[in-house]
C-alpha cells in the first residue's frame, strides 16, 4: 500500500481547496469483510450493476442522479405543483433551460434516453447514418432501433488512452466530411455531438471545433444535436483550456457552446444535479412539434414528461446551481484529485483526466488478458472484492455486438470507471478510493478473467452474467 500520509496543497506547489459546502445530513455506509464481498459478487455474476447497494462501501459506479441535491433545490420539491397538465414547475424548468441553455422549446423526459428515443424517432429513417464523436451506449442503441446506423467520426486521439490532446472530444472534421460525400447529406439527419466524451473518458469538445462543424453542417443542410448531459462540465475544460475563454463564466460559456447546435437530449441526473429526469430541447418548432406529440405517447404529457411536479422544480433550480463556476471549479477539482494521485503512484489512466470520473486503463493493468476475456469486467470486480468499491465497465461488455455479424465489438479502450458523484464523497473517500485501487494493481498479476454466462439482447452491460475463468 502507500504512504497514507498525502502531500499537502502546498508541498504540490500550489494552495489547497476545500468544497464550497457544508455537510447537513449523513447517509451512514456499511462497511463489509472481504469473505463478504466474494459472496456478494459471485451472487451478482461478477456484474457490479447487479450489486446490491447496501453492500457497497463508496458506491463510484455512476454519477446518474446520484448528486447530492442542496438545501434549496429540497425547499424546491415542497413546492411541487403535481397537477397533471400545465404544472407550474414545467413553466420554471422551461425558463431555465431557456435562460442556460438557449434553446426555445423544451419537451421534458423521464430521464435522458427518453429524449434520446423521442429524437431517434423524429429525425432517423431506415438506411440513416448518425455521424458523432465516440458512441454511447444508450444514445447508440436508440439510432439503430430506428432504422439508422451510427459512424464514429472523433479525432484519432480519443482513442489513444495516453495521448495528451486537452480536446480529446473533437469531432475530426475529414472523417465527417468524407462521410458526407460517401452516403449523402440526405441520408444524414444529423450530426450527434456528445460534450465530455464518455466512452473516451469524460473528454471535452473545444469550441473552435464545435463552430467548424456548424460550419460545415450549414454546407450540408444537416442539423447538429448535442448530447449536452455533461456540457456544464465541458463549459469549464474550456474555459481552462481554450485560449479567449479564462475570463468568461461557465455560463456564458455553456450558453455559447449551445448555440452552434439545433437541440440537445438531456439526462438532468448529472450536470443539473437531480435524481431523475431530463428533457430533448429543439430550436425548430416543427420538430419540437412532432417531439411533443410523441412525448405524450412513450413518456406523460408535455408537462412533465415523466417526472412530478416538485423533480422539476429540483432541477430547474440543479440547473441555476450548475453552472456557479465555483461548484465546477471543485466538482472537477476533486476528479482531479483522485487521478493525480493514481498518476502518481504509477496507476494506467486515461488522460488527460476528465470531466466526471477516472478512467483506469484496464488493457494496461492486464496487458496480456486476450479482450474476449473481458478485463475491464475482470477489473471492477478485483476492485469491489478488495475494498468494496463499486465501479463501472467500459470496455468490450459496454460496446456490445455488431447488429449484423452478431460479433463482439472489440473497441481500442477497455476501460474501469471510477464515477464521482457531485457534492456526495469527501477527499477522504478519494484517498481510500487510490489507495485501493493501487492494491488492486499490485496483484494485477493474479487476475485470470472471467467468461459471459448469459447475455440480454440489448444493453448487455447493465445485466449480463459472468464467472471467473
Amino acid at each position: 500500500m502507500p504512504n497514507t500520509t498525502l502531500t499537502t496543497g502546498k508541498q504540490r506547489g500550489r494552495r489547497s481547496w476545500a468544497e464550497p459546502w457544508k455537510v447537513k445530513v449523513v447517509e451512514p455506509l456499511k462497511v463489509t469483510t472481504r469473505e463478504q464481498r466474494e459472496r456478494a459478487i459471485a451472487e451478482a455474476g461478477y456484474n457490479t450493476f447487479l450489486l446490491r447497494s447496501e453492500d457497497v462501501y463508496i458506491d463510484l459506479l455512476t454519477d446518474s442522479g446520484t448528486n447530492a441535491m442542496s438545501d434549496y433545490q429540497w425547499a424546491g420539491m415542497m413546492l411541487g405543483d403535481e397537477a397533471y397538465a400545465g404544472s407550474r414547475n414545467f413553466y420554471n424548468l422551461e425558463a431555465a433551460v431557456q435562460k442556460y441553455y438557449g434553446y426555445k422549446y423544451l419537451v421534458p423526459s423521464h430521464q435522458g434516453r427518453g429524449a434520446e428515443h423521442i429524437i431517434s424517432r423524429v429525425l432517423i429513417k431506415p438506411g440513416d447514418y448518425i455521424p458523432g464523436n465516440m458512441y454511447f451506449t444508450t444514445t447508440r442503441m436508440h439510432q439503430e432501433m430506428a432504422g439508422g446506423t451510427f459512424v464514429d467520426v472523433i479525432i484519432d486521439e480519443a482513442h489513444d488512452s495516453q495521448s495528451l490532446h486537452p480536446f480529446k472530444g473533437n469531432v475530426d472534421l475529414q472523417k465527417l466530411e468524407d462521410l458526407i460525400k460517401r452516403v449523402g447529406a440526405e441520408k444524414i439527419p444529423y450530426v450527434s455531438v456528445a460534450a465530455t466524451v464518455n466512452m473516451a473518458g469524460g473528454q471535452p469538445i473545444s469550441m473552435q471545433n464545435m463552430r467548424d462543424v456548424r460550419a460545415l453542417c450549414n454546407r450540408h443542410g444537416v442539423h447538429i444535436i448535442l448530447d449536452a448531459t455533461r456540457a456544464a462540465e465541458n463549459a469549464w475544460f474550456i474555459k481552462i483550456h481554450e485560449e479567449g475563454y479564462a475570463g468568461k463564466s461557465v455560463a456564458n460559456i455553456l450558453r455559447e457552446l449551445c448555440s452552434y447546435t439545433d437541440g440537445c437530449t438531456m439526462s438532468g441526473k448529472k450536470d443539473a444535479l437531480v435524481n431523475i429526469g431530463g428533457w430533448l430541447a429543439l430550436n425548430d418548432y416543427d420538430l419540437y412539434e412532432e417531439a411533443r406529440n410523441l412525448v405524450v405517447v412513450f413518456e406523460g404529457l408535455h408537462t412533465y414528461g415523466g417526472m412530478a411536479g416538485r423533480d422539476m422544480e429540483a432541477m430547474a433550480r440543479g440547473i441555476e446551481e450548475s453552472v456557479q463556476d465555483d461548484h465546477m471549479r471543485a466538482r472537477i477539482g476533486q476528479v482531479e484529485y483522485l487521478g493525480e494521485l493514481l498518476v502518481e503512484w504509477g496507476v494506467p489512466i486515461v488522460v488527460p483526466i476528465g470531466g466526471h470520473a477516472i478512467f483506469l486503463d484496464a488493457r494496461r493493468f492486464y496487458p496480456d488478458m486476450p479482450q474476449d476475456h473481458f478485463p475491464a469486467q475482470t477489473l471492477a470486480a478485483e476492485l469491489y472484492v478488495d475494498s468494496g468499491i463499486r465501479a463501472m465497465e467500459r470496455g468490450v461488455v459496454s460496446a456490445g455486438r455488431d447488429p449484423k455479424t452478431g460479433q463482439h465489438r472489440y473497441p481500442k479502450l477497455e476501460l474501469v470507471r471510477l464515477t464521482i458523484p457531485r457534492r456526495v464523497y469527501t477527499q477522504a473517500h478519494m484517498d481510500v478510493t487510490a489507495e485501493a485501487v493501487e492494491a488492486v494493481y499490485q496483484r494485477r498479476a493474479e487476475a485470470r478473467g472471467l467468461k459471459m454466462i448469459y447475455e440480454p439482447k440489448y444493453l448487455r452491460f447493465f445485466q449480463a452474467r459472468f464467472e471467473p475463468l
